[in-house]
């Protein structure tokens, strides 16, 4: 009798922690997260993020391009809690959809208003300026073109390289289309492929072709360049070229992030861009992925040229939504299949 007691309360304990650990899975917070920016760049801070809060993230990783896409297809169905993105353009086209639910003002205001949408939709995480990364081996500053316009002249045939199929790239074109029209875009597309650029995959292997002299220049973002540095040392046969000339060649963008409406758990995804623009994740930013913070009070690499000096083309990060125009003049210019 005693064992089955024994038994009976052993099975009754049991059941209990059963019953308890399922109503704490229950209780668990979470958070999903489309994001846009791959996992070796932002899996370490999404994963302090969910140290810090206990908020379990669920992440479903992609190009930024992709992601919209599968936002765009689900709809108001969408179980996006956040729509994490390399660019404007694609928070754009989610916010243009009507997807995207208004941020608080107290979020918002942690940027400069021009890293934030003009409807309060989406806000930046991090900064990425435009550059020509060049090889020192072959040029200097003094050899290169105060404007993006200069790579058009005959002399950079076969010394171009370029990843076409890259959202930044794409985004610096949607730029030129607003800042140019379409009929300079075009004419400067066609004078650069006229120069029989190279296509590169991606930004990290045009950097690496540079500097081993396959091209001289290429069109990039800023910050892959300190990662060759921070592994290979300053003897790294490249550096960047930040274009004088304020045109869409140094196009400031921002990596940014926007709360999808159809998500399920409002307090969390605000927590999540809250502390996205904490001190603490801001400096992962700038010392880990070398991009920009967007506020005050973080350090930045000491040879980086800061946010302030650069002479940033003046444009609305709200204009830059039309990507898949400008894919569809790449494709028909042979850019893109």
């Amino acid at each position: 009798m005693l064992r089955f007691k024994l038994v009976s309360l052993t099975l009754i304990f049991t059941l209990l922690l059963v019953a308890c650990s399922g109503t704490q899975a229950d209780d668990t917070e979470t958070l999903v997260l489309y994001s846009g920016r791959s996992e070796s760049l932002v899996g370490p801070v999404i994963e302090q993020f969910s140290e810090a809060t206990g908020i379990q993230v669920e992440v479903r990783y992609g190009s930024t391009s992709e992601m919209a896409a599968t936002i765009l297809e689900e709809g108001e169905n969408s179980p996006a809690d956040i729509f994490f993105a390399q660019d404007p353009g694609g928070l754009g086209a989610v916010a243009d959809a009507g997807l995207l639910a208004p941020l608080p003002e107290d979020i918002l205001n942690k940027v400069d208003g021009r890293f934030a949408s003009p409807d309060g939709l989406w806000v930046g995480i991090s900064g990425r300026a435009r550059v020509v990364v060049y090889n020192t081996e072959t040029l200097s500053p003094e050899d290169l073109p105060d404007t993006l316009e200069g790579f058009t002249d005959p002399q950079w045939r076969g010394r171009i390289g370029l990843p076409p199929t890259n959202g930044s790239f794409q985004t610096m074109v949607t730029g030129m289309r607003q800042v140019w029209g379409e009929e300079a875009t075009r004419a400067w597309l066609e004078g650069i492929l006229a120069n029989e650029p190279v296509f590169y995959e991606k930004n990290t292997p045009t950097v690496a072709a540079v500097a081993a002299g396959e091209v001289e220049v290429g069109f990039v973002n800023h910050y892959y360049l300190y990662r060759f540095l921070a592994e290979e040392g300053e003897g790294f046969a490249a550096r960047n070229y930040f274009l004088p000339s304020g045109g869409p060649g140094s196009l400031v963008m921002v990596a940014g992030a926007g709360r999808v409406a159809s998500g399920q758990n409002e307090d969390n995804a605000t927590r999540f861009l809250d502390f996205m623009l904490s001190t603490v994740a801001q400096q992962y930013f700038a010392s880990t992925t070398y991009e920009y913070p967007l506020i005050e009070g973080v350090n930045v690499q000491s040879d980086l040229t800061p946010l302030a000096e650069l002479n940033a083309i003046d444009i609305s990060l709200g204009e830059l939504a039309d990507l898949q125009g400008t894919v569809v003049i790449l494709q028909e210019l042979g850019y893109l299949p």
